[in-house]
């Protein structure tokens, strides 16, 4: 039988290098609201380029599958996957291969949501083929224990979240801070390559603040960005936020 040409393998030989993550940095979930989809989602990162030209902080977009490749070809902004399945190139109707998210222009890849939780041993492949391809991986876990667990894994970065709070306006720097507080300690006594940063209700500046003092080098951010009403000023009180409140050395994030 003859072998099947290996047309992605010669597709990512020749890609450009997917833009890189640097710390303190913002994360903007896209989520699958209709606002950030499409046009909309295209628009959403054209903000979050101009925020980052405009105050120096890497702004990350996670949009859906489909939004990923134009986004890649319209701007210079980090891009993490929604997902990606631990499978290899072959009949894996309907999952996502990771060797097609990297060439689609994505840096990394988001994992374990609390909207697309993963047993242990599916977060473990998934890694694992991630690595295989370069994507950074970023793992989001619920509170100190799990995301302790997880550090043991090797991800990249770790965002902190209660479940309860995403979405509610509450943030968990002010309203669980030491739960953020004791997951960094913990995850840098298991490995402090890993960077960690915290989500859930992160609504503002103060927010912002907030967390750089428990000793996050970032924050995650989805409605209260992409359902405001001027979501470019959001993205820019949050950057400057971490702009001016940051004290940690500024690195990049590599697979």
């Amino acid at each position: 039988m003859e072998r099947e040409p290996d047309l992605l393998g010669d597709m990512m030989a020749d890609e450009t290098e997917p833009v890189s993550i640097t710390t303190p940095f913002l994360l903007v979930g896209f989520k699958t609201y209709r606002r950030a989809t499409g046009r909309g989602a295209l628009e959403l990162a054209g903000m979050a380029e101009r925020v980052s030209v405009e105050t120096g902080i890497c702004v990350i977009v996670s949009p859906q599958f489909t939004d990923i490749a134009p986004i890649a070809e319209a701007t210079r902004v980090p891009l993490l996957a929604q997902h990606i399945d631990p499978i290899e190139p072959g009949s894996n109707t309907g999952q996502v291969l990771p060797e097609a998210i990297r060439w689609a222009g994505a840096t990394g890849t988001m994992l374990n949501h609390s909207e697309r939780r993963l047993r242990a041993d599916e977060l473990a492949a998934c890694l694992h083929r991630a690595g295989d391809v370069g994507l950074v991986t970023l793992v989001c876990a619920e509170g100190r224990e799990e995301c302790t667990r997880i550090a043991g894994m090797g991800p990249d970065i770790l965002l902190v979240e209660s479940p309860e709070l995403i979405g509610t306006g509450r943030a968990m720097s002010t309203a669980d801070p030491d739960v953020v507080l004791g997951t960094v300690d913990a995850v840098r006594e298991v490995d402090p390559r890993i960077a960690v940063i915290c989500g859930a209700g992160i609504t503002s500046g103060d927010d912002v603040t907030a967390a750089l003092r428990l000793g996050v080098v970032g924050v995650g951010s989805a409605s209260a960005i992409v359902k405001a009403g001027d979501p470019l000023a959001v993205m820019m009180e949050m950057a400057t936020a971490l702009d001016n409140g940051y004290r940690g050395k500024r690195v990049s994030i590599l697979a």
